[in-house]
Formats: structure tokens, sequence, C-alpha cells
């Protein structure tokens, strides 16, 4: 039951993922709200829509929104001045939703219809080269799109975390390699050296293990 009431409020809200709730995304916020933990109306996106919603939900009296969080406005969607984007690559790795294209020191873009508004992009460009801007073919965001959003956000969770584990199994070859040259060397200090990197390699596989658990 518990875990039907969180995907019954994830679907509730505008999956922007934008972290003005003070949550990681908005199935954290849903998490915290089934677990009455928090309050309802942390969510400027969905604004008063969202917070009726979840108050009927939940049974709960509505609220404004929460000021301390934001306010809601229309949806502005995210612009990289490309006169000044040096191709740095750091918004496209904050974007929690793949709305950003580009490669390493080349012109990045926003897609606009994917783009959610939550501006998380904007703190870590080291030129300041991204606005917010309205555009009023944009301007709305249905649920559709909001599902969309968070289908969009469960894939690259997926792939970030298989490109993680890859980048473990070739440090952890690296290491093996390391080892098997260290066991032929004649250098005095060989077996030093050896345990030094069979104790990383150990580390290593500690933590890998400890996150599977």
């Amino acid at each position: 039951m518990h875990e039907q009431l969180v995907q019954q409020i994830d679907d509730l809200l505008p999956q922007t993922q934008c972290t003005q709730c003070g949550f990681a995304g908005c199935l954290p916020y849903a998490t915290a709200l089934a677990n009455e933990e928090v309050d309802l109306n942390r969510c400027p996106p969905g604004g008063e829509a969202t917070t009726l919603a979840l108050s009927r939900l939940l049974n709960k009296p509505a609220k404004p929104v929460d000021p301390a969080c934001g306010t809601t406005i229309e949806r502005h969607i995210a612009s990289i001045d490309p006169q000044h984007c040096i191709g740095c690559t750091l918004c496209i790795k904050a974007c929690p939703v793949d709305a950003i294209v580009g490669s390493s020191k080349r012109r990045h873009a926003v897609l606009a219809e994917l783009c959610t508004g939550c501006e998380l992009c904007i703190p870590p460009c080291p030129v300041d080269c991204i606005d917010m801007v309205f555009m009023p073919e944009h301007s709305n965001w249905d649920k559709t799109q909001a599902h969309a959003a968070r289908a969009r956000m469960q894939t690259r969770e997926v792939r970030l975390e298989r490109q993680k584990e890859e980048q473990a199994q070739r440090l952890e070859a690296k290491a093996i390699h390391k080892l098997d040259e260290l066991d032929d060397s004649p250098s005095p200090d060989a077996a030093t050296k050896k345990a030094v990197v069979q104790a990383a390699l150990a580390r290593a596989r500690a933590r890998r293990h400890a996150q599977t658990q």
C-alpha cells in the first residue's frame, strides 16, 4: 500500500526534478510525503493545481506553495548562448532529463521540447552562458510531458549506473594487469608496490559489494 501511495503521489508531481522542494527529485519528495515527513506545498513548478491534487489524494488541507521553496511561474526554457559556450559538458552532466545535447569542446544546445525548466544546468556553467527564457509555444507542461521526462530521467540513471560499473571493471582489469607485471618485475620495491595495488583493489571491490547490498 505504501509503495502504491508513493507512486500515486509521484504521478501528480510535474517531474521537473528541480529540487526546489528540498529533495533530490520528485520521487524522493513523493516518498517523504507518503511517510508524512514533509508538507504537501513544496512544489513551485506544480503550483496550486498540484497542491490541490495532493490535498485530495492525501485528504489534507490545501495550502499555498511555500515561498521558501520558490514561486510558481510559467515554464521557462534553458537557453545556451552559442557564442560563449566552451563545450565543457558540465550542463549536460547536470541535466536530469537529457535535454541538452553536445560533446566535449563543442557548442551545446537545449532541446526546448524536453527541457523541464529545472535550472540545474545554470550553477555549474563556468562562463555563465545559460539563461532561462520564456517561449509561449513551450509554456505548458502537461502530464504526458511529465511522464516522458520521468522516463528519460530513469533511463539516464540506468545509463550512468552502467557506465559507473563499466569504469570500475576497467580499473579493476588495469589493476590486475599491473599486479601481473609486478609479479614478473625484478625491482626490489615490486613487493611493496604490489601490496599497495592489492589493498586498493580490495577497497574498490568492497565498495562495489557494499553498493549491491
